[in-house]
């Protein structure tokens, strides 16, 4: 070591470094710019990031209080949507209702239908068979109590309801109904009920009649003296009885036959007697037999002028009465409406036996 250590003392001093070039000076240049460029960056980037977080944060409050509308708009809508539900649920149940109801119309609807078509098919046999019975009433009431009148109005009631239904089929049934119209007017003019009314009337009022031997004597009145005088007592009294004695004998000129005089009983039978005759003359015009209708008249008359009081205002009235239905002639033919009656008959057997 001690060899070296004198070569290491006696080794020459370092030299000084050389002057820096100018690439040296170039990096240098450089790598400070880098730097302050890395430098730059990382606080651009801290910036960005500082700003991206707060604009995360904004947006997470946005978001936060967006997600509390959604939430309150869905509670909403939940409760919308359960009213609509049960709203659907109501107007299912209506509906159901309503179509029961159209369902119950229809089979009503089908019904009537069905109902007018078989009575439109059947109209002309319903308008016949009315016509027909209407006829028939009016033949029995022509033939039995010979009401004229009641049979001209049945017969052009039914004229009337087939010139409604203007119909060319019923044309033959119009004219036959139109001849026995025609032969109806024609017939005399006298009114049966009304006369059976008049001598209802004139047995009603028998009852009423007075007797001819029922008229009371007139009284002539006792005079009255005056008062104050003497003795005016004794003379009323005076008076009175010679007033009883001269009633108990009446003398009378009668100029002709007296009537009658009858007992209770008989005046009783009287009055059914003479009833029984209005009857029998009611009986005899039903019957259209005027020999015993003048007959049961004229004896009725006759009794009421020799039996009863023929001055009275009911036996007037009622002989007046008598003398107008005595004048009335009940013999006249009365005609026939068989020929309507056949023409319906006829149409509605070539109906039956026409099919369809």
């Amino acid at each position: 070591m001690s060899d070296t250590e004198p070569a290491a003392a006696q080794a020459p001093p370092p030299a000084a470094p050389p002057p820096p070039t100018r690439a040296a000076r170039r990096t240098s240049r450089l790598a400070v710019l880098a730097l302050a460029a890395v430098l730059l960056a990382a606080g651009l980037a801290l910036l960005s990031w500082l700003d991206t977080r707060r604009s995360i944060a904004t947006t997470q409050e946005e978001l936060a209080r967006r997600l509390r509308e959604i939430e309150s708009d869905a509670r909403d809508a939940r409760l919308a949507a359960r009213q609509a539900q049960e709203a659907t649920r109501e107007a299912q149940v209506r509906l159901g209702q309503l179509d029961a109801r159209l369902a119950e119309w229809q089979s009503q609807q089908l019904a009537l239908e069905s109902l007018y078509q078989e009575l439109s098919r059947n109209r002309d046999e319903w308008q016949l068979a009315e016509i027909e019975q209407v006829l028939a009433i009016a033949s029995q009431q022509l033939q039995l109590a010979g009401n004229v009148r009641a049979a001209l109005l049945a017969l052009q009631l039914a004229e009337a309801r087939l010139a409604r239904a203007d119909r060319p089929q019923f044309v033959p049934v119009r004219r036959a109904l139109a001849r026995d119209i025609e032969r109806l007017r024609a017939t005399p003019a006298v009114d049966l009920p009304a006369m059976s009314v008049r001598l209802d009337s004139l047995v009603a009022a028998v009852d009423s009649l007075p007797l001819a031997f029922d008229e009371r004597i007139e009284r002539t009145p006792v005079k009255e003296a005056p008062a104050g005088t003497q003795g005016g007592a004794l003379a009323r009294l005076g008076a009175e009885i010679w007033n009883e004695l001269k009633q108990l004998v009446v003398i009378r000129r009668v100029g002709g036959a007296e009537p009658p005089l009858l007992a209770p009983s008989q005046a009783y039978f009287l009055r059914e007697n003479l009833r029984l005759r209005l009857l029998n003359a009611r009986l005899s015009l039903l019957a259209r037999d005027e020999a015993g209708y003048r007959e049961d008249l004229r004896a009725s008359q006759a009794w009421i002028q020799r039996y009863f009081d023929a001055r009275s205002r009911q036996c007037v009235d009622a002989l007046a009465q008598i003398k107008q239905l005595s004048a009335t002639s009940i013999t006249f033919e009365i005609p026939s409406i068989s020929d309507s009656l056949e023409a319906v008959r006829g149409f509605k057997s070539r109906r039956e036996r026409t099919p369809g």
